[in-house]
């Protein structure tokens, strides 16, 4: 008996099992990892980040960058605007204000970030526009790309049939719809070359791209006009009482901040004078009685030393312009007149105070400080009423803003007044800690309250003041900036080229003409639009009404009804068959339908 032996996989009678085939990713792994990337070097580092850095989304990103860079300016003090608030404001902070000074926070807009910011935006905007300028240029020479083999796959189509007795061939019939869309503001290009089938190219909406680079070319020259600004323009606040003259100097101003690159020898020497001012104050309305409704201030203007004066009439959002500089009102108040002598009897101080408004009609705080009295030097501080009124506890105030009963109630001080320090002071603040009083409700002496005319004398020999009368004064805006007025051309023709790229579309027709067998003349036609066009169906629509018009077929009808549902010329055809033989004897790739606008032909598409 003999026994059964099992094979196994290395005895010979066992059979050779079926070789797995090799995963070819395998293959694909391997020769990815021994793949090696060419190195980019030098040149190819910086074609890079050129193409970075010229992309439309890194200019826009700039763009945020660079406003979100300005909210700093906002936030602290400004250096160039008042150097002694940023000083101050570094001495309340001192944990952080000397870290903030160490970038640039208080010198925001000619800090190195912030203009690093400005100049790559201005590259990125340049590098965008002028690759764009030249394709468009080639764009508007080249001529309409050619016509499609099958203008069924455009989003809008139709065909139109000019019936043999019509007597309009193939040929001219292309040229019909290539004068029609001249007269529509098509560039036409007709190609007989097609033989049998001539067509024609078209295509319009060229503005929409001009307006695109008009739009970013005028962002351009507004960074431009900024920069230039903010370089040599310079800006000044001047408080003028009635007679004075302000020469445009640089010790003419109250306050002055100037441009980063800005040299004195800019100023014009032109001068103005204050001649009168006249508030007028509403009278009749009961909710509003005693508002202020207009401002109006007489001024006296020399363009320079040498030039004649000349009356002018300075109002609110009226500036005068002198020397390329615009002159603005920005407010208003009185400024009484006093006269002040010391201890000996000498006048120390006599002229007109400016009161700071402080509430309604007019009420104001009054500062005076007289350096020069002898023996003492002296201080007053108090307020103006341009119309007092004093309640049944003895309380004043001002009951309207107009010169009806004015008073000025002061107290007085004596003792240093820090200003031979050398130390900076806000005229319209004193500072009384190192002062002694010699009036005020608290003491024996009581308070100064004095009406035009009226003389006070001081306590202890201290002098006197007397209260002259009563002046009004402006606060005036000066303003000079070199790039303001191209600033406003280049930002309305932005605005023009924003709505020239919003509201033009760019379009292109190809229509194409054939002649039937039967001797009809064929026509089929086809739109499209360069990205969304909403009213390219209203343009197919108007279209078509021309071309039947233009033949004189009846345009009223469906596209359904004018046109031949069979081919426009796209294959020969039975010379014996009728129009539903004809169509039976097409075959299922020449048959065009009209489908204008229809799911099937954007399927297609």
């Amino acid at each position: 008996m003999s026994e059964r032996v099992k094979p196994t996989k290395n005895s010979p009678g066992a059979a050779s099992p079926k070789a797995a085939p090799e995963d070819p990713r395998k293959d694909l792994v391997a020769a990815k990892a021994d793949a090696a990337l060419p190195a980019l070097g030098i040149i190819g580092m910086l074609r890079w980040a050129w193409t970075q850095l010229t992309s439309m989304r890194t200019a826009l990103f700039l763009l945020l960058l660079l406003a979100v860079a300005a909210v700093p300016g906002s936030l602290f003090p400004q250096r160039p605007a008042n150097p002694s608030i940023v000083t101050q404001y570094i001495k309340d902070h001192p944990d952080y204000g000397k870290i903030l000074d160490s970038v640039q926070l208080y010198d925001v807009y000619s800090s190195a970030w912030f203009s690093a910011i400005y100049i790559l935006l201005f590259i990125s905007l340049i590098g965008c526009v002028v690759p764009r300028a030249i394709a468009h240029y080639r764009a508007m020479r080249s001529q309409p790309p050619r016509t499609p083999k099958r203008l069924s796959r455009l989003p809008e189509y139709g065909t139109l049939v000019l019936p043999a007795e019509a007597g309009v061939p193939a040929s001219d019939a292309i040229e019909d719809a290539a004068a029609l869309l001249r007269k529509r503001g098509y560039r036409v290009d007709v190609r007989h070359d097609d033989g049998a089938r001539p067509s024609l190219g078209a295509e319009r909406g060229f503005l929409k791209e001009v307006g695109n680079l008009v739009f970013h070319t005028s962002l351009i020259g507004v960074l431009v006009s900024v920069a230039v600004g903010g370089l040599f323009g310079y800006s000044g606040q001047r408080i003028l009482v009635e007679g004075d003259t302000f020469v445009n100097t640089l010790v003419g101003y109250d306050q002055f901040t100037p441009g980063t690159n800005f040299q004195s020898s800019q100023l014009q020497p032109y001068s103005i004078q204050l001649d009168k001012f006249q508030a007028t104050f509403d009278r009749e309305s009961k909710g509003k009685f005693g508002q202020p409704i207009d401002f109006t201030a007489d001024v006296t203007t020399k363009e320079n030393p040498g030039a004649p004066a000349k009356k002018e009439v300075l109002k609110v959002n009226d500036p005068v312009t002198l020397g390329g500089t615009s002159i603005y009102l920005t407010g208003n108040g009185y400024a009484p007149v006093v006269t002040v002598r010391d201890g000996k009897g000498n006048i120390a101080m006599q002229g007109p105070v400016v009161a700071k408004l402080q509430g309604e009609n007019y009420y104001s705080s009054v500062v005076i400080k007289v350096p020069d009295a002898k023996p003492d030097q002296l201080g007053f501080a108090g307020f103006f009423l341009p119309t007092a009124f004093v309640t049944d506890k003895g309380i004043s105030f001002s009951g309207d803003p107009d010169l009806i009963n004015p008073q000025l109630s002061l107290n007085s001080y004596y003792g240093d007044l820090g200003l031979d320090k050398g130390s900076p002071q806000n005229v319209f603040e004193l500072d009384v800690k190192d002062l002694k009083p010699l009036n005020s409700r608290d003491l024996k002496a009581g308070g100064i309250t004095l009406g035009p005319g009226n003389t006070y004398t001081l306590p202890d020999g201290k002098g006197s003041i007397t209260f002259d009368g009563v002046k009004k004064y402006v606060g005036v805006d000066i303003h000079h900036n070199p790039g303001q007025l191209s600033a406003l051309i280049f930002a309305l023709l932005a605005v023009a080229g924003l709505v020239v790229s919003l509201y033009v579309n760019r379009r292109r027709v190809w229509v194409r003409t054939g002649t039937h067998e039967d001797g009809r003349t064929m026509v089929e036609y086809g739109l499209l639009a360069r990205g969304e066009d909403h009213r390219l169906a209203g343009e197919a629509v108007a279209l078509r009404g021309l071309l039947a018009e233009a033949w004189g077929l009846d345009s009223q009808k469906p596209p359904s009804e004018l046109a031949d549902n069979g081919p426009a010329c796209t294959g020969p055809m039975d010379a014996s068959a009728d129009g539903a033989d004809a169509s039976a004897a097409m075959t299922s790739e020449d048959f065009i339908q009209s489908t204008a606008g229809s799911n099937e032909s954007k399927k297609d598409q």
